[in-house]
């Protein structure tokens, strides 16, 4: 027993040292790394000295898996010439074969490190072998292929949408509309067709790049999603009309209210409010007193008080007649203490 005891002993010991040893050598390597970035970034080439030991450790499997780690963390502090010098130092040492290499691997978060490595550092050639994992089961991978597209070919690496069937999550969208920053000339047609989508993402995602890029031609294909569209697909419509700045557009949405259900009526009831538009305010009263959620009679209420009729509120405020709850709705749009 007692040798068995030794044993695990021995075992946990020999354990920590390795690991307080490559811990060590982990670190002493980053420190070599970041002074060969430093050195890269602010001399110029001829006037940085030949690096033999560098050179030796750089044939050094780990080291160059650390080497690529240290240089994707540093291209997110620069920008510019010294962003481009940190591509240039992945190039000059031929450390795609790291990132590659990972997409071989079983282990879903090196796949999506070394999708991520290879976006990272500009390496387009890499596109058809990241495509690859566009339809693979782990999102964690899938969304980073995605993002890798979209930055390596912009608005052309969004083509996975036309059959994409998952579910973009919202972070994702942002991080997608954040890599875009133009649209080609012929963008309209395969926008379009986003519109139509049978993934409500899609076109959630499409309406969010619309507002981006504030695309006033698609204006008529919005009101559109209010015939067949879901709830969350018409709210993001609405939010997407408002941003274009048509002046015919509350007017618009006054006329569909009444045929859409609760939650859309009550962001045209916000949308109403912010717009300060008084052609309104028949459809704020009526819903105020004849609304039947308490949802709808708040934010008309709202409305009204947003439009100026704080009189109208003050008088509703003080008649008998109307139900305890309509009151206390009224007092609240008029920022009353309600007792």
């Amino acid at each position: 027993m007692l040798s068995l005891v030794m044993a695990l002993v021995i075992v946990v010991l020999l354990y920590n040292f390795i690991e307080y040893k490559e811990s060590a050598r982990a670190t002493a390597w980053s420190g070599i790394i970041d002074k060969k970035i430093s050195e890269v970034i602010v001399f110029a080439d001829e006037e940085i000295p030949v690096d033999s030991q560098f050179n030796i450790l750089v044939t050094i499997k780990s080291f160059r898996t650390l080497f690529l780690q240290r240089l994707v963390d540093s291209e997110k502090k620069f920008s510019g010439a010294a962003k481009n010098k940190i591509r240039n130092l992945f190039k000059e040492y031929n450390l795609s074969d790291v990132a590659i290499r990972k997409l071989n691997q079983k282990k879903i978060n090196l796949i999506a490190q070394g999708i991520r490595e290879l976006a990272v550092m500009d390496q387009e050639e890499a596109v058809p072998m990241i495509s690859l994992f566009l339809s693979h089961p782990s999102h964690q991978v899938y969304q980073e292929a995605q993002y890798a597209m979209v930055r390596l070919k912009g608005f052309d690496g969004l083509h996975f949408l036309d059959t994409f069937s998952s579910k973009i999550s919202e972070w994702q969208q942002l991080q997608l509309l954040l890599s875009i920053s133009s649209l080609p000339v012929d963008s309209d047609i395969t926008i379009e067709r986003w519109m139509g989508s049978a993934n409500d993402s899609v076109v959630i995602f499409t309406l969010k790049l619309i507002k981006k890029f504030q695309l006033l031609s698609f204006y008529s294909k919005i009101t559109e999603l209010f015939n067949t569209s879901s709830d969350e697909i018409k709210v993001k419509g609405i939010q997407t009309l408002m941003s274009l700045d048509n002046p015919e557009t509350v007017a618009y949405l006054s006329t569909i209210y009444k045929d859409q259900p609760e939650e859309v009526r009550i962001e045209i009831l916000r949308v109403i409010k912010v717009s300060k538009d008084n052609s309104c305010t028949g459809l704020l009263k009526h819903e105020l007193l004849e609304g039947n959620t308490s949802g709808i009679k708040v934010n008309a209420a709202q409305g009204l008080y947003s439009l100026g009729h704080q009189g109208y509120l003050s008088e509703l405020a003080r008649r008998e007649d109307l139900s305890e709850e309509l009151i206390q709705i009224v007092k609240y749009a008029l920022q009353e203490k309600v007792c």
